[in-house]
């Protein structure tokens, strides 16, 4: 069985959408950062950074059980627990790894700014709303370009999708319409159909 300890944001939800498409037994744990749970000791105890997601797997890779944050590190991990989502090959598990990073290293943190700036900042910062939310059109355009070559991020559906799925799920929040950007649009709306990424999006249950 599998803790996923989470909130109902892109990062948590990554990993809830990754586990139900694996079909693993997990039991979901709202941790409400609005509240500030993610500082309470015993989560610290699973992750020093305060971040959500964090999963305790009760039966890891030596049959003991394992901990792990940063949800691009767990969905490596479950990737490679059930044999599924990151391709066999090795160009397309690199294909794969590379998207996977770029959101880690694009996508999240640019949008995630995008996100505060202009809806939680406690005053309006023109500097921060136009950079951010100028990298962040920059980046859909990326995304957009790579979808005009392929059906998904990698040479298969994968990991890097379930990473960056989330946050373009939000689009809205950063304003973009997404018509703007048709491939992103066909790879959104093809996503949005899986019935586990259906479930995966709905958790937790709040």
């Amino acid at each position: 069985m599998i803790d996923l300890y989470t909130w109902t944001t892109p990062n948590g939800r990554k990993v809830s959408v990754m586990l139900e498409e694996c079909g693993l037994a997990y039991r979901a744990h709202a941790v409400n950062i609005g509240k500030n749970e993610q500082f309470k000791p015993e989560f610290l105890a699973m992750n020093p950074n305060h971040r959500i997601p964090v999963i305790v797997d009760s039966h890891g890779p030596d049959g003991k059980p394992l901990t792990l944050f940063e949800s691009g590190a767990i969905l490596v991990y479950l990737a490679g627990k059930v044999g599924k989502f990151l391709p066999q090959s090795d160009r397309g598990k690199y294909i794969a790894l590379q998207w996977l990073m770029f959101q880690m290293g694009g996508v999240g943190p640019m949008f995630g700014q995008a996100h505060h700036f202009l809806r939680a900042a406690p005053e309006q910062v023109p500097y921060g709303i136009k950079r951010y939310t100028e990298e962040t059109k920059r980046l859909y355009g990326v995304l957009d370009k790579r979808l005009s070559e392929a059906a998904f991020l990698a040479e298969e559906y994968s990991i890097a999708d379930m990473a960056t799925y989330p946050w373009v799920a939000r689009h809205e929040w950063h304003h973009v319409d997404l018509a703007a950007f048709p491939n992103v649009k066909r790879w959104y709306d093809t996503i949005s159909r899986r019935p586990a990424v259906v479930r995966g999006m709905a958790v937790p249950a709040v």
